[in-house]
């Protein structure tokens, strides 16, 4: 059902080398990009009309309209399922409360008697937001990309789900309906690479946006790869991973029900334990096989995510190896279950997400921790981070000397200005003290 990688014994490749021995999907971005760039140069010259006839193409509904009615907001709020709604209110909550402290302030340095530079962080004006649909219902998508928009006061936030034929064309009803929890009332039912284009072209149902975030399809990260530059992306999020650091005091049922917890995904996402104990190996591997027996999506996610390339199990010499790999393969999720697993959590240099210890699995992540779930894959990890409230924001620097402080400094620029041979930059300085260097 899984496979082996035994890494015992020789001492580990470096860098590259060990990398190319972990498993990893297949996420062909540049071979995408060929098959949405029509899609999207369509959406940039017919508007909302391209986006309706993609939408009929690939979802199979013919809409009138890509603007989601606010009467089918509130329609969804109203009849959303009481236990699910009061779920939502929690992990909205608790999103609030860690987001909150993200914030940054403005923060003025003095750099020299009359010579300031102040930072200072403004939101961007407006997000557009990708919620998927597909193989599954992602109303927590909802919550990890609006709140921490919210938070950082970004004042124009649209959503585009894609169309669901056995919803009359909306999205589904529980994206409206946690859109609606959330307060945001500009929703699309658009999906895959129309909507990025929509979003970053803007259609005449649709203001164009200067930011997309959020998960999708290889065809929506291909989109977000050929638009980048006309509009600022999160990442290109690819298949979902989960890598589990343990040792053999870890739980197999524990192992085994999360790694299963997110191959049921999709057919590639990743599952990937590391381990110095033989025993805890075969025992998840046999718990494996219980569990897959007696949950859903087998045969379409979970079997194929499991058995594929992009999953195994990694045997290392001792936990310092194991903490080399995962470094390494840079998890989107990396659960710690180990004996000291908060000493070994606090070692990890590249994942977007650390779980620390039985009780902190990668399922609250998605769900109710607090933390975001919208993080880096593919080994992306190594350089960049989950989406937060700073991925909404940009800093800029005010500077601000008096005719003092300028003249203090004035021969360093001009000195470094004629070493670049850029004397006008220099000149512009001179021109201010009736072009001689002030004396110092």
């Amino acid at each position: 059902m899984i496979s082996r990688i035994d890494l015992r014994g020789d001492a580990l490749p470096e860098g590259g080398a060990l990398r190319d021995l972990l498993p990893r999907a297949e996420f062909d971005v540049e071979a995408a990009l060929e098959t949405v760039r029509p899609i999207c140069e369509d959406v940039r010259h017919r508007g909302s009309a391209a986006v309706i006839d993609w939408g009929e193409k690939f979802d199979g509904v013919r809409l009138e309209s890509v603007r989601v009615p606010a009467a089918a907001l509130a329609r969804a709020l109203d009849e959303l399922d009481p236990a699910v709604r009061a779920a939502l209110d929690e992990s909205i909550r608790r999103a609030r409360l860690v987001h909150r402290a993200q914030r940054r302030t403005t923060h003025t340095t003095q750099v020299v008697p009359g010579g300031t530079v102040t930072e200072k962080w403004v939101p961007v004006d407006r997000v557009g937001l990708y919620v998927p649909g597909g193989r599954a219902v992602y109303p927590s998508s909802v919550v990890m990309n609006v709140v921490p928009a919210q938070e950082a006061g970004v004042p124009g936030l649209a959503v585009a789900s894609p169309p669901q034929r056995e919803f009359g064309g909306l999205p589904h009803p529980t994206i409206l309906a946690a859109c609606a929890l959330l307060g945001v009332d500009e929703v699309y039912a658009a999906g895959g690479a129309q909507a990025v284009a929509m979003f970053a072209y803007g259609t005449d149902d649709c203001l164009p946006v200067d930011l997309v975030t959020g998960p999708g399809n290889i065809y929506v990260a291909a989109a977000k790869r050929l638009l980048k530059g006309r509009i600022g992306i999160d990442a290109e999020a690819g298949p979902t991973e989960i890598a589990i650091l343990a040792d053999a005091t870890a739980d197999p049922v524990h192992v085994a029900a999360d790694l299963i917890s997110q191959a049921e995904h999709d057919p590639m996402a990743a599952a990937v334990l590391v381990t110095d104990s033989e025993e805890l190996a075969a025992a998840t591997e046999a718990e494996l096989v219980t569990q897959v027996a007696a949950t859903k999506h087998v045969e379409e996610r979970i079997e194929p995510a499991l058995a594929g390339r992009q999953s195994a199990i990694v045997l290392v010499n001792d936990l310092e190896d194991g903490l080399t790999v995962v470094n390494a393969y840079a998890a989107e999720h990396l659960e710690i279950q180990t004996a000291d697993a908060a000493a070994l959590a606090d070692r990890v240099r590249s994942a977007g997400a650390v779980f620390v210890g039985p009780w902190s699995p990668v399922s609250l992540g998605d769900y109710c921790a607090g933390s975001n779930h919208v993080l880096p894959t593919g080994g992306c990890a190594c350089h960049s981070s989950g989406l937060s409230v700073q991925s909404f924001l940009r800093g800029i620097h005010i500077v601000d000397y008096t005719r003092d402080a300028l003249a203090e400094v004035t021969h360093h620029v001009v000195a470094l200005a004629e070493a670049e041979d850029l004397p006008a930059h220099g000149a512009a300085l001179k021109a201010r003290f009736g072009w001689k260097v002030p004396q110092q």
